[in-house]
């Protein structure tokens, strides 16, 4: 019984730190819905959107690679150990040695970065050379967005700090402040018939600065100041620096597929970038407000039992969450693809964003919806394998699954066009997710627990994608039944007792 209570104890942890993580990035994501719709309404989805999202999406590569994936899980379980062996103090001379290399290892990266904005612009699009203007202008905006990673890297180092002293509202609400300086930098420009895209580029700047910034108050109140003891020759940051690299490399992986997909879809008809950009939006959507939110807030949960070796509520743990994130997951990936036409249409289908733009990015979001619920399970999966101390096999497993998206993308993008590319990345992320708990077993033998529950959650979430799929004919008023087709799945797995649907109820009730 004890164990028991202690397992429900670490889940109901889990879940509630989830349910901030998830109502802060819920603001956020509401807040980047409207920004994307004042985008699509001023470059809709031609060669200037194609430019920006490009320059976007460079230093977005190299936040994901060193930032948020690579530096969070390798300094939450160092810092936890630093302050339970050494002291706050320590710990808090340990965040500040690390800030100090990541300045210095960034910074180089970026005068690198402007230096070969050229090459670097050929590399993620190389079709754009075809149109030596379009290319130019690419060129233009990567110099002005690169800088953002070194803010955006700061921010993700005080989002670890944060987190591993159980503060999520902050970090959570930290993309918030880039939103709202993409929304204002696009009406600017529209204000001012300035070029759209350059403002936006320079939002970009005025965002990540703005996320660092509102950092600084919550550090100060957790008793953290930068101006303390801090070192280059850090123990701490040494063994995180060990840590992170096989990290960074199967992020590099990762990110590689992304840079692989977008190269293809420079050879596709102009707009192809856009259309799996705005696709890739909406499923971000539910994956940021629970898939990531859940992975997220079991983190420092894994490092602490890891750290204790207490393997059994260690399984119970993960298993929780896995059961949480499906239970979410399924439903949404279902409701995505009946719904795709209304929600890209309501959403993204005015102004410079016409009809071919709308059906192209409906089928986009269709491929990628097909794998939210893989998607959301791997940061799960990986954070059980850092908080074993185990980076070297979701490497191996990344670069499987690169090589299978890969081939997958050549294949179906000469029958299916851009939607096969978005298609190859969903199959290939189940494939990554299938090898992941496969190859667990060998650290976890044997770690998954087979609910009775699960035919159930995949039976109600058919139903309501074919439910909502029977409505999308509506058009927009089909919108206004997914509190509906929620309040419907939701009330039904309480109905069968589900276990995820009582600790959402409970979450409910407490919030």
């Amino acid at each position: 019984m004890e164990k028991v209570s202690r397992m429900s104890s670490h889940s109901r942890e889990i879940a509630e730190r989830a349910s901030v993580v998830a109502g802060a990035t819920l603001l956020s994501r509401i807040l980047g819905f409207v920004r994307d719709m004042i985008i699509a309404f001023a470059l809709g989805a031609g060669p200037l959107a194609d430019a920006f999202f490009v320059a976007f999406r460079i230093p977005n590569l190299l936040r994901r690679l060193f930032a948020e994936g690579s530096l969070t899980m390798a300094f939450v379980p160092i810092f936890a150990r630093a302050r339970e062996e050494q002291g706050l103090e320590e710990a808090f001379t340990f965040t500040r040695s690390a800030l100090a290399w990541l300045l210095i290892v960034l910074g180089l990266l970026v005068a690198g970065g402007l230096a070969a904005a050229r090459g670097i612009t050929w590399l993620i699009a190389p079709g754009f050379t075809e149109d030596p203007a379009l290319f130019d202008f690419t060129v233009r905006l990567v110099r002005i967005c690169l800088p953002y990673i070194l803010f955006i890297s700061a921010v993700a180092l005080c989002m670890g700090f944060l987190n591993a002293l159980g503060h999520f509202l902050a970090p959570a609400l930290a993309p918030c402040v880039l939103n709202v300086a993409l929304i204002a930098a696009a009406l600017i420009a529209v204000w001012s018939e300035a070029g759209v895209a350059v403002y936006l580029s320079g939002g970009v700047l005025v965002g990540g600065l703005g996320q660092w910034l509102l950092q600084q108050p919550f550090l100060r109140r957790q008793g953290l100041s930068w101006r303390g003891s801090w070192s280059l020759r850090n123990r701490e940051v040494i063994r995180m620096g060990w840590l992170m690299l096989p990290t960074v490399l199967g992020a590099a992986v990762y990110q590689l597929s992304i840079i692989i997909n977008t190269m293809l879809a420079s050879f596709l008809a102009k707009g192809s970038i856009s259309y799996l950009y705005y696709a890739d939006r909406l499923v971000q959507f539910p994956l940021g407000v629970f898939g990531l939110a859940v992975s997220t807030a079991a983190l420092p949960s894994f490092s602490k039992l890891a750290a204790r070796r207490e393997n059994e509520e260690f399984v119970q743990t993960l298993n929780a969450s896995l059961g949480l994130t499906l239970f979410i997951s399924l439903p949404a990936a279902a409701g995505l693809m009946g719904l795709a036409v209304p929600l890209v249409q309501t959403l993204f289908g005015w102004g410079a964003f016409g009809a071919v733009s709308v059906e192209a990015t409906a089928l986009a979001l269709a491929g990628y919806a097909i794998g939210l619920p893989a998607f959301s399970c791997v940061r799960n999966l990986v954070s059980a394998y850092y908080a074993l101390k185990d980076s070297r096999t979701p490497v191996i497993v990344a670069s499987v699954s690169l090589m299978v998206n890969v081939a997958l993308g050549l294949a179906l993008m000469q029958l299916l066009a851009h939607v096969g590319l978005a298609l190859a990345v969903s199959l290939a992320s189940w494939a990554n997710i299938l090898l992941l708990a496969f190859l667990l077993r060998r650290r976890l033998s044997p770690w998954f627990e087979w609910r009775t529950g699960y035919p159930a959650m995949v039976g109600l979430s058919l139903a309501v994608g074919l439910g909502s799929w029977a409505t999308s004919a509506w058009g927009w008023p089909a919108l206004l039944c997914i509190p509906l087709w929620a309040g419907g799945y939701l009330g039904t797995a309480f109905w069968l007792r589900m276990p995820e649907a009582r600790m959402i109820a409970d979450m409910i009730r407490r919030r």
